[in-house]
């Protein structure tokens, strides 16, 4: 289980993008990285096909996610633990103890 998913406010921690906040839009397990929004844009040349015209695009590159850190209402980073309740594996931020998944 990752402490990072779906759906998170995040902060990025290294990087050109050091110190921006975004969403996370999708999780890569296997290679532990993550998309965020608005972050780490790259540009591709894309090739033209019947329903897209050729240029230069920019979209998101994904980012590690040893370099972005969740981040609390207060603008604070968060350290996560795990815990179980009610029989469930439930992520704990570690300095209040407030629940994250509800």
């Amino acid at each position: 289980m990752e402490k990072i998913r779906m759906g998170d406010r995040v902060v990025v921690l290294a990087g050109k993008d050091k110190g921006r906040i975004g969403q996370v839009t999708g999780v890569v397990r296997k290679s532990r990285r993550a998309f965020v929004q608005g972050v780490n844009i790259v540009k591709r040349h894309q090739r033209q096909t019947p329903n897209q015209e050729a240029g230069i695009i920019s979209k998101e590159a994904s980012i590690h996610l040893s370099n972005i850190a969740l981040v609390g209402k207060d603008g604070k980073k968060l350290k996560i633990a795990f815990s179980f309740v009610d029989g469930k594996k439930i992520r704990v931020e570690k300095r209040s103890g407030e629940r994250i998944d509800e």
